[in-house]
């Protein structure tokens, strides 16, 4: 199900999310910068979502009674907690264009015949049939305003659509920084995709080691890596640059983009690890090359295109749709990575909604760019004493998180 807000047209601008993103005045360096990142915000930037979604379940424990709250980016998460059968999910994303993406992708669940089907339209790239299978099942079942943007024509005369005939992975703000980072690597002599022969994680450890982390010492590597705007294309704003730049000397990305790197080339078997494929191969792999998504995989297939129903999304913020909620009717809530952007002003505002919001024994689940919580010190005690960070299990799945981006993962539970 889908809910259109009032301002969910797709011909519209995202004003949510520049208002979101702007703190500094235009004519300053950071205002530059913000709205620099605005500009490449606004369009479709992740076609797959960048946080693990086995790690998210293990640490929210799904019901079946549970009321899900979560922001849409990529939508893989959305799917991926469907299949655990819980009551209600509700989507939100300020980005127009992620809105559009999920819709479609679960349009594709409920509408597409079978499994085979889904995997080929949502896994497989350079296949032209996807477009007719658009057309024939999934374009008269979708609401006005997602049709319409998904049969758009460009500048090249393309329906937005055709991406499924190609390479949906390789597109948005994310496609095009890793398609960027390729050629960088390339230029340099390194082929990144000879990774997925691996056939140990010994091997992985010795393609990292021989071939990618030198690329860090090179010099306009180097340089490239401090300047804020050519990390704008991997999701990286203003504030997570400054967050993560301090963590060294150099104020360069370069040693934290290297150590996160490594962590996705050699902690996990490359078959077991599809954010590596699409780092790394830009697809998915195939049956007899390694596993898929978990909202792919053919045991979970039938819960997801069953319970589409249970999934409302809403072109919002989540301040903004926890506030119309009922006190203590909501039990999980992710928050990826959103609150790095916030300031104290926008985090407290969150905050004092999700405790009004929680059920009894809710768990709040975000992801950061560095180690630490950013909540301490920032969110008012009254709000974060009624709950309890889980430091442990914390730490125990952030290591877990096969995606390899972020620092840090933290789970807060609502105090009884």
């Amino acid at each position: 199900m889908t809910d259109l807000a009032p301002d969910a047209g797709y011909g519209k601008k995202n004003e949510k999310l520049k208002a979101a993103l702007i703190q500094h005045k235009p004519l300053t360096a950071k205002g530059l910068s913000e709205r620099l990142f605005g500009l490449l915000f606004s369009g479709l930037v992740y076609p797959q979502i960048w946080e693990d979604p086995a790690v998210d379940m293990a640490a929210m424990q799904i019901r079946p009674e549970h009321h899900i709250v979560t922001i849409a980016s990529g939508g893989c998460n959305m799917l991926a907690y469907l299949s655990a059968r819980p009551e209600r999910i509700d989507v939100v994303d300020l980005n127009r264009h992620h809105v559009a993406l999920n819709r479609l992708k679960l349009a594709a669940f409920r509408h597409l015949p079978g499994h085979a089907d889904t995997v080929r339209f949502l896994a497989r790239p350079d296949t032209a049939t996807n477009i007719q299978a658009y057309d024939l099942f999934v374009a008269s079942k979708l609401d006005a305003a997602t049709r319409d943007y998904w049969n758009t024509r460009g500048l090249t005369g393309r329906r937005r659509i055709s991406v499924f005939g190609r390479n949906v992975y390789r597109t948005g703000l994310l496609g095009r920084f890793i398609s960027a980072g390729h050629l960088l690597a390339r230029l340099h002599g390194v082929d990144p995709s000879e990774l997925v022969n691996a056939r140990s994680m010994r091997e992985q450890r010795q393609f990292f080691d021989e071939r990618l982390a030198p690329l860090f010492d090179r010099p306009f590597i180097r340089w490239i890596t401090s300047r804020k705007s050519s990390l704008f294309g991997l999701g990286i704003p203003p504030q997570q640059f400054d967050e993560l730049a301090s963590l060294s000397a150099e104020k360069s990305l370069a040693g934290v983009l290297r150590q996160r790197l490594e962590k996705l080339t050699c902690h996990f078997p490359i078959r077991d690890n599809y954010f590596a494929w699409q780092a790394f191969a830009r697809r998915y792999p195939l049956p007899h090359e390694g596993s898929l998504p978990v909202y792919l995989q053919a045991q979970n297939h039938e819960a997801i295109r069953n319970n589409a129903e249970r999934v409302h999304i809403h072109h919002a913020s989540f301040t903004e749709l926890l506030a119309r909620k009922s006190a203590a009717s909501v039990d999980r809530y992710v928050l990826l990575d959103a609150q790095d952007w916030m300031t104290d002003q926008q985090l407290n505002a969150l905050w004092s909604e999700i405790t009004r919001s929680a059920a009894d024994d809710a768990v709040v689940i975000f992801r950061t760019a560095a180690l630490a919580s950013i909540l301490e010190g920032r969110v008012s005690p009254i709000l974060l004493d009624q709950w309890d960070y889980d430091a442990k299990q914390s730490a125990e799945l952030g290591v877990q998180d096969r995606s390899a981006i972020y620092g840090g993962f933290h789970i807060y539970r609502k105090k009884a």
